[in-house]
């Protein structure tokens, strides 16, 4: 009978909680909204150098995210061995050439069109880092647990998102590339068929003549994107 009750869940005190002065938690919360103001998605990379330890931090810092039932259900491969960086843009670039040529309907192309992009994808040897995003069915709260996986869309996207803060505040730019499918990405990269290419991050220093199509600098206001009731 014991053994068919569910497990009384445990619990320790919480620590390191920081609490600010209200004034100070709003020079805080400005302080990040004006640090991710200035993030842009570049596609124009330096090849110079990034530390390893700086992608580890970053990536540690994505980890920290919120997931269902806390399993953590994701991967993170960090590229940068030129070898593999060549094999993915090829795979890349053949994955948008169907998409430009024929996967894509009319409105998607359309939409695409101020943003500049074609099936050219030099970043993805150019840029030091490729950080490829991977969404796990199965695992659990430890690492080689094999339980089913929950709310993993979700999850892995609040740590992606977490990521390109993290990233960004390091002083990186980043770029969120989704050819489709991207199957090809789980056999260079090695990850088990369970594991679903969520996206592919390209990480480095923008390159000095770096642009940004004036299309993308159009922001929401915060009217048009939230409602308070009170």
């Amino acid at each position: 009978m014991d053994g068919d009750l569910i497990k009384q869940p445990k619990y320790t005190p919480l620590t390191g909680y920081p609490e600010y002065p209200e004034q100070e938690m709003l020079v805080r919360a400005r302080s990040v909204e004006g640090m991710l103001s200035t993030r842009r998605t570049i596609r124009e990379f330096s090849d110079r150098a990034v530390p390893r330890e700086i992608i580890e931090a970053c990536i540690a810092a994505a980890g920290t995210a919120p997931s269902g039932a806390n399993h953590q259900p994701w991967h993170f491969v960090a590229i940068s061995n030129p070898q593999l960086k060549r094999e993915i843009r090829i795979a890349a670039e053949a994955e948008e050439k169907a998409f430009y040529e024929g996967k894509a309907s009319e409105e998607w192309l359309e939409a695409l069109t101020p943003l500049g992009t074609d099936t050219n994808k030099p970043f993805l040897e150019t840029a030091p880092w490729l950080i490829a995003v991977f969404a796990q069915r199965r695992g659990g709260v430890r690492a080689g647990m094999d339980k089913k996986n929950y709310y993993v869309t979700e999850s892995v996207g609040i740590a992606t998102g977490m990521l390109i803060t993290a990233l960004h505040s390091a002083g990186l730019g980043t770029l969120t590339h989704t050819p489709a499918p991207m199957n090809f990405l789980r056999d260079i990269c090695g990850r088990p068929k369970d594991e679903k290419p969520f996206v592919l991050m390209v990480v480095g220093y923008p390159d000095k003549a770096a642009q940004v199509p004036e299309h993308a600098l159009i922001k929401k206001t915060l009217a048009d994107i939230s409602t308070f009731e009170e």
